[in-house]
């Protein structure tokens, strides 16, 4: 068995001088990672309507779309790099749905990567792209972590 690896996050939340117990309280938030970076999250507008949500903010729910799109990507550049492919650069409008499962709770039921890839030099085929794409989204230990589906187009 492989050593563990441990990853830290620490969530933020302050009342200040919100009454709280009327439900009408700000759901802005900071999210600190051991790097110092502190990104500002709320709650999705979708789900708490506004103001108690801040909209500009990062949600959950864009943070876990972008975690598995990520996590896809740095996967799929490993794996072109290996093959000798140059890959100038790599853009994914990733989505994902949040609808009721077949339990009938809210979950991100399918994420949808949209992967656009520029290359210098040799070009591999669609179906060589295709391969390493699966490749990357087999070793990709978010995507290995959840139930969602997640789908390369």
């Amino acid at each position: 068995m492989t050593n563990a690896s441990h990853y830290n996050a620490t969530v933020v939340w302050q009342r200040g001088s919100q009454t709280f117990s009327d439900n009408k309280y700000s759901r802005a938030h900071q999210w600190v990672f051991d790097s110092g970076t502190s990104i500002a999250a709320s709650s999705s507008p979708h789900i708490v309507p506004l103001p108690y949500s801040v909209d500009e903010n990062i949600d959950p729910e864009e943070a876990f779309v972008a975690s598995l799109s990520s996590c896809h990507m740095l996967f799929f550049l490993s794996f072109a790099a290996k093959n000798k492919w140059i890959i100038d650069r790599y853009e994914d409008s990733a989505s994902g749905t949040l609808e009721k499962n077949e339990e009938g709770k809210l979950a991100m039921t399918k994420v949808v990567l949209n992967p656009e890839i520029k290359y210098s030099g040799e070009t591999p085929s669609k179906e060589q792209e295709a391969e390493i794409h699966h490749l990357a989204h087999e070793a990709c230990f978010i995507a290995n972590s959840v139930k969602t589906v997640v789908e390369i187009k």
